[in-house]
């Protein structure tokens, strides 16, 4: 399909937030908005579950329009924001599998282990993580990202102090 196509359909979509980020004290949780708490049923008996979140601290104009970086925190060559996972891109969508803590369906939270979002973020939508369709058995990284861990830490991935 050619880009001119794209643009010029006029597509647009609406999100809206299924819950909110939460911190208390060294807590994390979701706080799911009341109309879906049904889509609570069974979460409980996963592990992990795949949170996608927006990055509300950088939906502006500026981030929106940030395509490549010439110079990333780490040691890695310029890189267009398909090949990193900075919260700067068109459009401002945070990914994270986060450990199951608890799952609370009549106040609609779910306690998780670490996430890299702040307090207040709203939540897009969450997935069970299922091993078989998330995880890849053979994966290439290029050079300069050979070093980095594996797997996930247990604890999962936090915001930085």
């Amino acid at each position: 399909m050619k880009n001119d196509k794209i643009a010029s359909s006029g597509n647009q979509y609406q999100v809206f937030p299924i819950g909110i980020i939460r911190r208390q004290d060294k807590d994390t949780y979701v706080e799911v908005l009341a109309e879906y708490k049904p889509a609570l049923k069974e979460l409980e008996h996963w592990s992990h579950v795949q949170i996608l979140w927006w990055f509300n601290q950088f939906d502006d104009d500026e981030s929106r329009e940030t395509i490549q970086f010439d110079k990333a925190s780490y040691e890695a060559p310029p890189l267009g924001v398909f090949a990193c996972r900075s919260p700067l891109r068109p459009n401002p969508i945070g990914l994270t599998t986060a450990k199951i803590l608890a799952v609370d369906h009549e106040i609609g939270i779910v306690q998780i282990g670490a996430i890299d979002a702040f307090d207040g973020t709203p939540v897009l939508d969450m997935k069970a993580y299922i091993p078989s369709m998330d995880r890849v058995k053979r994966v290439h990284v290029p050079e300069w990202a050979a070093e980095w861990p594996e797997w996930v830490p247990e604890e999962g991935i936090g915001l930085k102090d």
